[in-house]
């Protein structure tokens, strides 16, 4: 199993990014997923995470801001991101507790990270 995330970049005060993370592999269900940052010289923090039903939890500071969802068909999930600042400035990770065929044990799984760098 495998989680590639994209969608990250450069942009400006204020402006927007999409991420977008895709599980891969004989996967018999995807339980929650979330997006998590890591800012430099800063420990990893949550941003958002949705239940496979929808349910979904922020941090405060993106609350308003950034929105979690995602398509169970697709194995994705996405996080948009609007009226970016640059304290939104972090590598961000997606993760996922994934149950495959092989043993149908619920694991965490990780992506590699994508950068998203706001600048004022």
């Amino acid at each position: 199993v495998q989680l590639q995330a994209s969608g990250g970049g450069l942009v400006q005060t204020g402006g927007s990014l999409t991420l977008s993370c895709t599980a891969s592999g004989i996967i018999y269900r995807i339980n929650a997923m979330g997006w998590y940052r890591q800012a430099p010289g800063k420990q990893r923090e949550l941003v958002a995470t949705i239940t496979r039903r929808g349910s979904t939890n922020y941090a405060e500071s993106v609350t308003g801001r950034f929105t979690v969802s995602r398509d169970n068909a697709e194995n994705t999930l996405y996080l948009q991101m609007n009226n970016l600042k640059p304290e939104d400035t972090a590598v961000y990770y997606c993760n996922a507790d994934i149950i495959q065929w092989a043993d149908l044990t619920p694991r965490p799984y990780w992506g590699q990270g994508t950068q998203v760098t706001v600048s004022s």
